[in-house]
Parts: C-alpha cells; sequence; structure tokens
C-alpha cells in the first residue's frame, strides 16, 4: 500500500505481486487508480518469479522486497525511532524473512548504540537466513502461520550485513508462534501477524535468554485472516484448557447421556456441542462413543471434571491437540 501512495502522488504506473492466498487478507480488493494487484503463486518465492517474468515481459523496474539499499533504510528508520523513544534499550528483537528489517534496524541501532544486542528470529520450518548464516543446506517448506517471513531464499546485500551486525538468530515452532499471537490479542488487545509476532514467540520459548534485559520488539505486521485468528485463539483455549473435547465411552440407552449431563452440570462445565458415534469405533455393538466439546475455567478445572467423570463410571479421554 505504501508503495502504492507513493506511485499515485508521483504520477507513475505500479504494479504489485503478491501470493494468491493473500487475497483472503483483502489483497487487491481496491488498488489505487494506476495500480494493478496480482495475486498468483503459493507463496513469497514464486510470486518473485512471477514479478521478473513481468519485468521481463513490460520493460518494468523491479523494486525488491528487501534486498535494496533504499528499502533497507526505510526500515531502519524503525529501530532509530525505537532508541530514540526509549534509550534504554539494550536488546532489539526483530523478524527476518528475507533479512531486509533487521538490516537497517541493524545498521541503525548499531550506529546510534553500539553496545545494543541484535537478535533475529525465523520460523522454524523456514530457516533460509539461519542457515546461511551458519553455511549449512537448509530444508524449508511448509504451512507455517509466519507467512511473512517464510522465505526460501534470502537477499544477497541482506545476508553480507547480517554477517557482520547480527548477534544471535533464534527459530521458533509453530505453536509458539500460535502462543504470541494470542497473547498479543488477549493481553495487549493488538492483532498481529504471525510474522509480525515471532520476536515475542522467540521471548515464550526462550526466557532465560532475556531475563533481566531492556528488550525491544518489532511487531512487523497485522495482516491476519480472521478466520486463520479465530483458529489461533481457539487452539489456545484448547491449550490452557478453557476449551476441550472429551471422549467417553457409554451405553446406547435412554438416560445414559443424561447421567453424564448431571456430571458436568455438577462440576459447573458448559457443554458447547455433543457428537454420536456408533458405528466407526471398538466398542461392543450395545455401546458407543459420544464426544463432548465443552468450556472449562482452566487446566486445573479440567482434570477436576475428567476425575470426576471416571469417579462416576465413565471411561473419559481427554482429546489433546499438541
Amino acid at each position: 500500500m505504501r508503495l502504492f501512495c507513493l506511485s499515485f502522488l508521483a504520477a507513475v504506473l505500479a504494479t504489485a505481486i503478491s501470493p494468491a492466498a493473500d487475497q483472503h487478507l483483502g489483497v487487491g480488493a481496491k488498488p489505487l487508480p494506476g495500480a494493478e494487484v496480482i495475486l498468483e503463486g503459493e507463496g513469497y518465492d514464486e510470486a518473485v518469479a512471477v514479478a521478473n517474468s513481468l519485468v521481463a515481459a513490460r520493460g518494468l523496474t523491479y523494486v525488491h522486497a528487501f534486498d535494496d539499499p533504499a528499502i533497507i533504510a526505510g526500515q531502519g528508520t524503525i529501530g532509530f525511532e525505537m532508541l530514540e523513544d526509549v534509550p534504554q534499550l539494550d536488546m532489539l528483537v526483530v523478524p527476518i524473512g528475507g533479512g531486509g528489517l533487521m538490516s537497517g534496524v541493524a545498521i541503525a541501532a548499531r550506529d546510534m548504540k553500539p553496545t545494543i544486542e541484535l537478535v533475529g528470529v525465523e520460523a522454524e520450518l523456514y530457516p533460509s537466513m539461519w542457515s546461511r548464516l551458519r553455511g549449512r543446506p537448509a530444508q524449508i517448506g511448509g504451512d507455517t502461520l509466519a507467512e511473512g517471513i517464510a522465505v526460501k531464499e534470502p537477499g544477497r546485500l541482506t545476508l553480507r550485513i547480517l554477517l557482520a551486525l547480527l548477534d544471535d538468530l533464534l527459530l521458533v515452532s509453530e505453536r509458539e508462534l500460535e502462543r504470541a499471537v494470542a497473547l498479543l490479542l488477549n493481553v495487549e488487545k493488538t492483532v498481529v501477524e504471525g510474522a509480525g509476532a515471532a520476536g515475542l514467540a522467540a521471548l515464550l520459548s526462550q526466557p532465560d535468554r532475556f531475563r533481566g534485559r531492556n528488550v525491544g520488539l518489532v511487531l512487523c505486521g497485522g495482516n491476519i485472516d480472521t478466520r486463520l485468528l479465530a483458529n489461533v485463539l481457539l487452539r489456545e483455549l484448547a491449550r490452557e484448557g478453557r476449551l476441550a473435547r472429551l471422549r467417553i465411552a457409554i451405553k446406547d440407552r435412554p438416560g445414559q447421556l443424561s447421567g453424564v449431563a448431571r456430571v458436568f452440570e455438577a462440576m459447573g462445565s458448559n457443554i458447547i456441542e455433543v457428537y454420536h458415534q456408533r458405528v466407526f469405533n471398538r466398542l461392543p455393538a450395545k455401546g458407543l462413543i459420544t464426544e463432548i466439546e465443552c468450556e472449562t475455567r482452566d487446566r486445573a478445572h479440567l482434570d477436576a471434571l475428567v476425575a470426576a467423570l471416571r469417579a462416576a463410571g465413565y471411561d473419559t479421554r481427554l482429546l489433546d491437540i499438541d
């Protein structure tokens, strides 16, 4: 959008290529006059291939997403502003995809405060810069929540900059990314996409690494599909024990389900959904499996509910998401 605004002000036509999946984020819905949005490719690297073919076919000027000195300089203003506002920061933690953001922040921050520690973060599924910095081959790919930093090949310029300035680069799992996105929304009331939450995910995964430090996090984006965000929040509720699905074996006769429901009532747990399975189970023909989705206050309350069901004679198993 920033590129489109600048091109509109300068009366220059602009074309942006974004992965096809970004249509769920509203990308390309209402481009500015003179702007063209092309949604094509599975991810960033495929979109780049489309962009290169358009450059050759139309004679366009290619503006790289991260491996460009002007782009790096522009992103570096983030580091400048952070230290200007909070000079006591002694560490900056920044998500890394192609490395443009981290490169710009690193140059600006190290110039302003030579002692500051600079830490990058990548998703475990896309450790492209992590592998390049160590000279190792990388296994890259998969469905990551951090789509904004899911880059298979980092920039050449950014690689040279980070080799010189970066102090550490951490990898975070999908579970840690989900937890970070959920915490930012629930606690800070801030919508942040998976890539933008990578810095907080690193803090959550290695608390001892950051304890006692004045850490600045860069939350570098809020482009997350609302359906995906809802799924992340529900999964986090399940991990916290506030949302659960229980698989309970009961007899296939009248009154059995009401007996189960009375246990839920006595324990103060709310039943959301009930699913019956008479055929696809290993019970005798007179038995059935019922799966009950329910709400509980926390993990301790959930454990107490399961114990109460078992004490009442119901074979109960908690279905976990991890």
